[in-house]
């Protein structure tokens, strides 16, 4: 299994070695679509999230606490200097970067990371900066979760503002399931902050005295994955379940989407979670893997370089290896399909601004980029 895994990334590199060169392309048929996969980088650790900036630059974040500029068909040799201090501990790290929508004007960049207090206790924290040349200036710590724990998985999180300006980010359950449950933690939750880091007086729970005011909605228990619906403008967002279970859910105001009372999967050592997979007053999931495929990272698709895969959402997937298509009509989904199954583990999908769509996978860590066969 391992020399076949090894000979095929070889295989896809290889073919995919110059964007320039036909003769080494390599076309891959999909149901809807036939592409091709460029290789941009690779030597990269664990990276996780990337961003990119209206001057053509891309942002990518590796999680030991690197953050790399992808410039000019290459990666520069100095990595950003000056980051805000990154708790490298378990699955946590430098997990995203994202652009305020006013860029522009303000030069805001916002990074998720775990950051540790006491103790070598920690959880996930937001900071914004700006970026100067290759060094990031300005930083301001908007927002840690509470409480601090020691855990070393379900940190989360991806970072996305929404058209009104808000910005939504997610702490799994830092490996305590019941915390998901209770409003009096940030962790098993999907929060809602202003860009400064102050709460909005509409989110659901302000004002509660057993309550976190940051808390849009509850009951997960890790989300790596959120983007907003191209059409409805809806936050959706996908979840590791433990073994099996792994869920794709439209987050909204105050819901409760069930975590660890309501769940699809089992303990990976066999042993039963729940006897419920769907309880009243909880949301059920649009879309469960069972067995899991790990997500991590997803986009919807609007480009006209990809048509038959309009309003679609690409996942990456972890332990399954490989990008998983999913084909909605309105909130129903009505077709899968596993895109480079085999490949590597799959961390990252967005769509760029020139339409292509950009990934980032692991083991071995690389910078891909599909682009249309025709």
């Amino acid at each position: 299994m391992k020399i076949f895994f090894v000979v095929a990334v070889l295989l896809v590199l290889s073919s995919c070695e110059s964007a320039g060169n036909n003769e080494f392309e390599k076309i891959v048929q999909s149901e809807k679509e036939s592409f091709i996969l460029d290789t941009l980088a690779t030597e990269l650790q664990n990276p996780w999230g990337m961003e990119f900036l209206p001057d053509g630059r891309i942002l990518i974040v590796e999680r030991p606490g690197r953050m790399q500029i992808y410039q000019n068909d290459r990666l520069l040799g100095t990595p950003v200097a000056d980051l805000p201090s990154v708790w490298a501990h378990g699955q946590g790290g430098l997990l995203d970067v994202v652009r305020h929508p006013n860029y522009d004007e303000n030069g805001w960049l916002y990074i998720a990371h775990s950051m540790i207090g006491t103790g070598n206790r920690g959880n996930l924290a937001i900071t914004r900066a700006r970026l100067e040349g290759t060094r990031l200036v300005d930083k301001e710590t908007i927002f840690h979760g509470q409480p601090f724990t020691t855990g070393r998985v379900h940190f989360g999180t991806r970072l996305v503002f929404d058209d009104d300006g808000y910005l939504f980010f997610a702490i799994g359950d830092r490996g305590q399931p019941d915390m998901a449950q209770s409003l009096e933690n940030h962790n098993g939750k999907v929060l809602r902050i202003y860009d400064d880091g102050r709460v909005p007086s509409d989110n659901p729970f302000v004002g509660r005295s057993n309550a976190k005011d940051e808390i849009w909605a509850y009951g997960s228990r890790n989300i790596q994955g959120m983007a907003l619906h191209p059409e409805t403008r809806e936050l959706w967002s996908h979840e590791h379940g433990p073994r099996g279970g792994d869920e794709i859910n439209v987050i909204r105001k105050g819901v409760n989407y069930g975590w660890p009372k309501a769940t699809h999967g089992i303990n990976y050592n066999g042993t039963v979670i729940s006897e419920h997979n769907s309880l009243p007053g909880m949301e059920d999931p649009l879309l469960v893997w069972t067995p899991s495929i790990a997500p991590c990272g997803m986009d919807f698709v609007t480009s006209k370089h990809f048509p038959g895969w309009n309003n679609n959402i690409l996942v990456g997937a972890l332990a399954g290896q490989h990008i998983h298509r999913v084909e909605l009509s309105g909130d129903q989904v009505v077709r899968t399909e596993k895109l480079l199954e085999g490949m590597a583990r799959f961390r990252a999908v967005r769509q760029g601004p020139d339409g292509y769509i950009y990934i980032l996978t692991e083991s071995p860590g690389m910078f891909l980029r599909m682009r249309p066969a025709s």
